[in-house]
């Protein structure tokens, strides 16, 4: 018996590699061991205010734990600056006889997924995001892969800044939360690491780089944060701050620039950007994925509804979407791997 006889699903907000994983998780678990009906929902919520939905069958949940992206696309919708689309929204999972919707997002999904369970639909979120700032998860599936990616990216500028004693600047994705950039940056043995947490000091940085420099044979590697501000610019506003990005680029180029300028130390800048969300999912996060899917199909089949799956230590849980809805976890100024990283010499320009 499960209380759950049909419910829609969806990938909502950026792509990240262990969507798929999870799509798979909770279709098999929903299926094959409690013989739900399953709509797939195309194009996150923009496909469920235009009522773009279909019947999923096994093969098309089968055989996609190891590719990337979504099998059911996605999409920046942001329906509830309409009221017609929320009708819309409701109209649609009425129409298609759904008893619950399933959300695969990070947080301004998770926001929705509650916004729309206040609506009186039945909802349950699965936490996926490589930034990792999903409030009340110790993890989301997606931040390990696009941590190899960066990771990787670092090591391989090493080898090139070591061969011509240069200064360069690995920009990573994380616009107010610093997990990847920091996390990325101690694996890859990063110089100096910048994030949106810590506001930095350019003269700071640059004293940092004039002793490596000093060295016969010095280099240096920063990788910094979409997010990361100068402690100039700590309290302008969002708007502000899109106005800086369009006339001064993004955070690694400003930061090269300041360099420049005020120690006439040249950085190149590389910027990862969307490679950080493509691929396969690395095998941690196919193992994460699949958990959170088929902890999601037994919250279907109590009927546990207006819940989101989380990791909690190692055990995977569920907490109330009200909990995790318009918050962000950032890293604490204090956490662990901050302080292990400025033991070992790291700098984060403050």
């Amino acid at each position: 018996m499960t209380a759950t006889k049909r419910f829609g699903i969806l990938t909502a907000g950026g792509d990240c590699p262990g969507l798929n994983p999870a799509i798979r998780g909770i279709c098999k678990a929903a299926f094959h061991e409690y013989g739900m009906e399953i709509i797939g929902i195309h194009e996150g919520y923009k496909g469920l205010v235009e009522g773009k939905g279909r019947i999923l069958k096994p093969e098309d949940f089968s055989g996609i734990i190891h590719t990337g992206g979504t099998i059911l696309g996605t999409s920046r919708e942001r329906p509830f600056k309409d009221p017609i689309k929320v009708d819309m929204m409701i109209d649609n999972y009425k129409k298609w006889g759904l008893d619950a919707l399933v959300v695969l997002g990070g947080n301004g999904s998770q926001k929705r997924a509650y916004w729309l369970s206040k609506k009186g639909l039945n909802v349950i979120g699965l936490p996926k995001t490589i930034d990792n700032d999903v409030f009340g998860s110790d993890m989301t599936f997606g931040f390990h892969t696009a941590l190899d990616v960066a990771t990787d990216a670092v090591d391989r500028l090493h080898t090139t800044a070591h061969s011509h004693r240069r200064v360069l600047i690995a920009e990573v994705m994380g616009n107010e939360a610093g997990w990847l950039a920091l996390y990325g940056g101690i694996a890859g043995g990063a110089d100096v690491i910048l994030i949106p947490e810590i506001p930095y000091d350019v003269h700071l940085i640059l004293k940092h780089l004039k002793t490596r420099l000093d060295h016969p044979e010095g280099f240096s590697v920063i990788v910094i944060a979409e997010g990361a501000r100068s402690a100039e610019k700590a309290q302008f506003s969002k708007k502000q701050m899109r106005k800086v990005k369009e006339t001064d680029g993004g955070s690694g180029l400003r930061l090269s620039k300041a360099l420049l300028e005020a120690g006439g130390i040249e950085a190149r800048v590389s910027v990862l950007g969307y490679l950080q969300r493509g691929g396969a999912p690395v095998a941690y996060d196919r193992v994460l994925a699949t958990q959170f899917g088929t902890k999601g199909a037994e919250l279907l089949a109590r009927g546990d509804y207006g819940r989101m799956v989380a990791l909690k230590g190692q055990d995977i849980v569920s907490i109330p979407l009200e909990e995790t809805a318009e918050k962000t976890k950032l890293v604490p100024v204090d956490h662990l791997a901050i302080h292990s990283a400025r033991l070992a010499g790291t700098c984060f320009g403050d």
